[in-house]
């Protein structure tokens, strides 16, 4: 177990810290707050892509979405976490509740990590998350 104040976040939260959009003074906040956070690995790839279709819809160009890349990966304040070593329970949540495995990680980091979990999603349905 980790630092008491930890928090499991994913990764839209993490592009809310760079993007103004919906959710940015929510994301800000805790950020701002300075609590310990952790993410599985796949936050990574995921923040990637969540900018990857910013670019493609036109909300952001390709040179402000590889900016956001190059601070996010030089100060990365998330403890990333192997997918791996959790992906087991996060297919037994998957299967329970229905969300995706990608979910089900977030959550299972979160219940490793015995800490509460932010996200955009409703990953784990209701009462798990």
């Amino acid at each position: 177990m980790i630092s008491p104040g930890t928090l499991a976040i994913d990764a839209s939260v993490a592009v809310k810290w760079y993007v103004p959009e919906t959710g940015h003074a929510a994301a800000a906040a805790i950020l701002e707050r300075g609590d310990p956070l952790v993410a599985p690995d796949l936050l990574v790839a995921e923040f990637g892509n969540v900018l990857w279709k910013k670019v493609r819809r036109g909300e952001l160009s390709q040179s402000e979405s590889e900016a956001i890349i190059d601070a996010f990966t030089s100060s990365c304040p998330i403890a990333l976490q192997p997918s791996g070593p959790v992906l087991p329970a996060a297919f037994k949540i998957a299967s329970q509740c229905g969300c995706t495995v990608y979910d089900a990680l977030y959550v299972a980091v979160a219940i490793a990590q015995g800490c509460p979990a932010s996200h955009r999603r409703r990953a784990a349905g209701p009462g798990l998350a």
